[in-house]
């Protein structure tokens, strides 16, 4: 069984690998857990020790197949509760990523079958991230950023990368929501900025940055 802080680097180390496809740098976990390199340091040591993680000088940090089961378990926990969260208690899609980060340590994977089963087993948690299964399969969709769309082509949110309060609360405000149609009318060649009509109803300006946390389905 993982510590809490144990599972929070191993979920930090997945995702910063791109779902265990590269190498990790200790600045990278350090940065991304907000904590001194030598923290970094003694982490690595345990989760090694574990079977979770190698490490290799100047590669850095890889996930092993079974640090990769461990993390996608936790991730899988997280995205549950958080659809939980939103569908059945009505929190909004902005509040509920720090009171899953605490409800996802929960040691009990009966509980997370019922709860799974109790949602319905989604397939989407509510900023249209993918829920890992039981057995740690995750179903991917093709996206793209909002940012890649051309002057009068429109796609279908499906995601977003930045699960901020203060990101999703601006989204909530200019009216963009998962499976919102955006139309792009204009693309400043200057800062990248987007005018956007959201749905066919509402126009919006959406800088480059948000544009690039904003993914968009792509039809195979």
């Amino acid at each position: 069984m993982l510590s809490l802080t144990e599972e929070n680097y191993l979920k930090a180390i997945y995702h910063l690998s791109h779902d265990g496809t590269k190498g990790v740098s200790t600045s990278e976990i350090a940065e991304a857990m907000q904590t001194r390199a030598a923290s970094v340091t003694d982490m690595i040591k345990k989760l090694s020790s574990k079977g979770l993680i190698e490490y290799e000088k100047y590669h850095g940090v890889a996930i092993t197949r079974q640090g990769k089961t461990d993390a996608l378990n936790v991730i899988r926990k997280h995205r549950l509760w958080e659809t939980f969260l939103v569908n059945k208690l009505g929190f909004a899609w902005g509040e509920v990523h720090e009171v899953a980060e605490q409800l996802e340590h929960i040691q009990s994977p009966l509980l997370i079958e019922k709860l799974e089963v109790f949602l319905g087993h989604p397939s989407y948690d509510p900023h249209g991230h993918p829920i890992p299964d039981k057995n740690g399969k995750v179903k991917e969709v093709k996206k793209q950023p909002l940012s890649n769309i051309e002057k009068g082509n429109q796609g279908k949110v499906c995601s977003v990368t930045d699960s901020s309060s203060s990101f999703l609360q601006y989204l909530d405000k200019v009216g963009i929501h998962i499976g919102s149609v955006l139309e792009v009318q204009e693309k400043e060649a200057f800062d990248g900025s987007l005018e956007v009509v959201v749905d066919g109803k509402r126009k919006t300006s959406l800088s480059k940055e948000a544009s690039e946390n904003i993914l968009i389905g792509v039809n195979n």
